[in-house]
């Protein structure tokens, strides 16, 4: 249920930046190492966003691969299952490179003549 949480964070920023302006789009970023069920998200945010500038908003969701890197040798993978081990150098050290994300990476408003409004992407 923690997308529930979420969807309201998301609404709760948009409609900070949106500044009272109608909301026509929202694009989000989210990792795969959220372990974010999607399609509850964009659920989720219908409900949220009812009665707010949010209502009626698309919801477009990036989805960011979970990528490690090596710290050794700077190599990157994708996964699928969390295995924190190189193939090429093995055990070791390595990082997260990518697949933690959860931003709104843009926003597309109604200005005051109407006219669709973007945020650059």
């Amino acid at each position: 249920m923690h997308e529930f949480d979420l969807s309201s964070a998301v609404v709760t920023t948009v409609t900070k930046h949106a500044a009272g302006r109608q909301v026509q789009h929202v694009t989000l970023r989210i990792g795969r190492l959220r372990q974010v069920v999607l399609r509850t998200l964009e659920f989720y945010f219908a409900i949220v966003g009812k009665d707010t500038v949010c209502e009626g908003a698309t919801l477009e969701i990036i989805d960011v691969p979970a990528v490690l890197r090596c710290n050794t040798c700077k190599n990157e993978w994708e996964i699928e299952i969390p295995a924190f081990i190189c193939g090429t150098c093995g055990p070791g050290a390595v990082e997260v490179a990518t697949g933690e994300e959860f931003m709104v990476e843009s926003i597309e408003v109604e200005d005051e003549e109407n006219a669709a409004c973007t945020a650059p992407r």
